[in-house]
C-alpha cells in the first residue's frame, strides 16, 4: 500500500537566489492570470491540452517561462475551470431538486463564472527531474527564469529521512509565505506500507464530528471519549469579532491587518484539527476508524440565507459554515495510515435518528432536535452524539466483518448505485448495540 504525504522544506537561498525565486513566481503568477483570462473568452474552456495549444507560445515569450513551466500553467488553469464547471453542474442540480419540493422557488444563478478566475498567490509547480532535484549536502536544486538555482533546505527530520532513504518523489510547489517572506517547497513523496490485514486491527472506532463536541469517539469495548470544542469555538467568535470590526472600517489598512488576521485563524483551526486527529489515534491505537461520509452536509443542512434572520441565526449560521469537519477527517484518514489504523467512510444517513437498541429510526426520536435522544418505540435514551459515533461504529464493525469475509476492502460508501445504497442502510437498521455495555443517561 502506497500513502502520499507532503514534506515542508523551508529553502535558504542567498539574497540572489531570492531575486530569481522573486521573478519566477511573479512570472508564473502573471502568466496563469493571463491563461485564465484566455479560457474564459473560450467558453471557460477546461481542456489542458487545448488551452496548452492556444497559450503555450505566449507563455513563452512574454512572459520568458521554462517550457516545462508553460505546460504547467494552462493545465493549472484547466483543472480549476474544470472545478468550476463541477460546482456549476451540482449548483443547478441542487436548485432544481430544490425547486421540486418547494413549488415557487426562484433558482439562484452560479457565480462562478461571472468573472476569469484570478490567482493571487506566488505559486508554482514543480516536476521532479525537469524542474527540482537533489544535490548532496542537503541541497535542492530548482529552475528560475534564469536557470537551475542549488540551494539549502531545512525541513521535519522524518521527512529528511525519507528524502535520504530514496522515497518515490512526486511534483513539488514553490511557496511564498509573505508574513515571513520566506520560501517554502511542498514536495510530495509516497511511502511504501505493508498492505493493511484485518487480523492487524483488532479494535473498532466510530467518529461523530459536530459543532459542539468537535469529536465524539466510541469503539465496540465501549470505551468513548467527548472531545469539547467550547474553547475552540470561543476563540473563533473572537476571530469573527474582529473580522467584522476591521470589514466596517475598510480602510487599507484594515483589509491589510483582514488578511494577515484570515490567515492566523486558518492556521488556528488547522492546529486544533491535527491536535485533535492526533489524540483520537493515541487513544485508540490500530482501529479501524469509521467517519461519516459528509459530501454536501452544508447544502442539505444549512438551507439558504435570509437577511431578515435574528442574530443568533444569524450565529447558528456562521458557526455551521466555519465547521471544518471535512479537514478533521482527512487529517484523521491519513495519520491513520502513517500510526499503524485505517480510516474508511460509512453512509451517514440516519445515524443521529435510529436507535441502536431497536432498530427504530425518526426525526421524532430527537425531541426539539436537543443533546438527548430518546427512542418513541423503545424509550432508550441517550446522548444524541455518542448514539451518532455508536451508529457509526456499528457500520464500521459491519464493514470490517464484510472485509475478513470476502478479503476485499471499500475505504469509501458507493455512492453511484441506488439500490447498493438501499441494501446497505437496510443492514444497518438491523444492527444492535448491546445494552449490556451501553452505560446509563447519567
Amino acid at each position: 500500500m502506497k500513502i502520499t504525504v507532503t514534506a515542508k522544506l523551508k529553502l535558504r537561498p542567498t539574497p540572489e537566489q531570492k531575486t530569481a525565486l522573486d521573478a519566477v513566481t511573479l512570472a508564473y503568477r502573471d502568466a496563469v492570470n493571463f491563461t485564465s483570462g484566455i479560457a474564459f473568452t473560450e467558453n471557460k474552456l477546461s481542456a489542458g491540452m487545448r488551452l496548452q495549444k492556444v497559450v503555450y507560445e505566449d507563455l513563452r515569450e512574454k512572459f520568458g517561462l521554462p517550457s516545462q513551466m508553460a505546460c504547467n500553467a494552462p493545465r493549472q488553469v484547466a483543472a480549476s475551470y474544470k472545478a468550476l464547471w463541477t460546482k456549476c453542474k451540482d449548483h443547478h442540480a441542487r436548485q432544481q431538486w430544490i425547486q421540486s419540493v418547494k413549488p415557487g422557488y426562484q433558482p439562484r444563478p452560479f457565480q462562478g463564472f461571472e468573472r476569469p478566475a484570478k490567482f493571487i498567490s506566488r505559486t508554482l509547480t514543480y516536476n521532479f527531474g525537469r524542474d527540482y532535484s537533489w544535490k548532496k549536502d542537503q541541497q535542492v536544486s530548482v529552475q528560475t527564469l534564469e536557470g537551475r538555482q542549488v540551494m539549502a533546505y531545512d525541513g521535519w527530520n522524518k521527512h529528511l529521512e525519507l528524502i535520504r532513504s530514496g522515497c518515490e518523489v512526486g511534483g513539488a510547489k514553490l511557496s511564498y509565505q509573505k508574513s515571513k517572506k520566506q520560501y517554502f517547497l511542498l514536495v510530495s513523496l509516497e511511502i511504501d506500507l505493508p498492505d493493511p490485514q484485518p487480523a492487524d486491527h483488532k479494535n473498532v472506532v466510530g467518529v461523530d464530528v459536530g459543532q459542539r463536541f468537535h469529536a465524539v469517539v466510541t469503539d465496540t469495548r465501549n470505551r468513548t471519549t467527548f472531545f469539547s470544542g467550547q474553547q475552540t469555538n470561543h476563540k473563533k467568535e473572537g476571530f469573527a469579532r474582529v473580522r467584522q470590526s476591521l470589514q466596517r472600517k475598510g480602510t487599507r489598512s484594515a483589509t491589510r491587518r483582514l488578511i494577515a488576521f484570515s490567515g492566523r485563524e486558518r492556521r488556528f483551526i488547522a492546529d486544533r484539527n491535527h491536535s485533535l486527529a492526533s489524540q483520537i489515534l493515541k487513544t485508540y491505537p490500530q482501529a479501524v476508524i469509521g467517519l461519516e461520509d459528509l459530501k454536501d452536509i452544508r447544502t442539505r443542512t444549512e438551507g439558504r440565507s435570509n437577511p431578515q434572520a435574528s442574530l443568533k441565526a444569524k450565529r447558528a449560521r456562521r458557526r455551521r459554515s466555519q465547521w471544518s469537519f471535512a479537514e478533521l477527517q482527512t487529517f484523521l484518514a491519513y495519520k491513520a495510515s502513517l500510526a499503524g489504523s485505517m480510516a474508511i467512510g460509512v453512509d451517514a444517513q440516519y445515524t443521529s435518528q435510529q436507535c441502536v437498541k431497536c432498530g427504530h429510526t425518526s426525526k421524532g426520536n430527537r425531541p426539539q432536535a436537543g443533546l438527548i435522544f430518546v427512542c418513541e418505540v423503545c424509550g432508550y435514551q441517550v446522548h444524541s452524539d455518542l448514539l451518532g459515533a455508536r451508529n457509526v461504529t456499528l457500520r464500521a464493525l459491519a464493514v470490517r466483518q464484510d472485509w475478513t469475509a470476502t478479503g476485499a476492502l471499500s475505504v469509501r460508501p458507493d455512492v453511484s448505485s441506488v439500490e447498493a445504497k438501499a441494501e446497505r442502510l437496510q443492514r444497518y437498521s438491523e444492527l444492535r448495540w448491546s445494552s449490556d455495555t451501553s452505560p446509563s443517561l447519567e
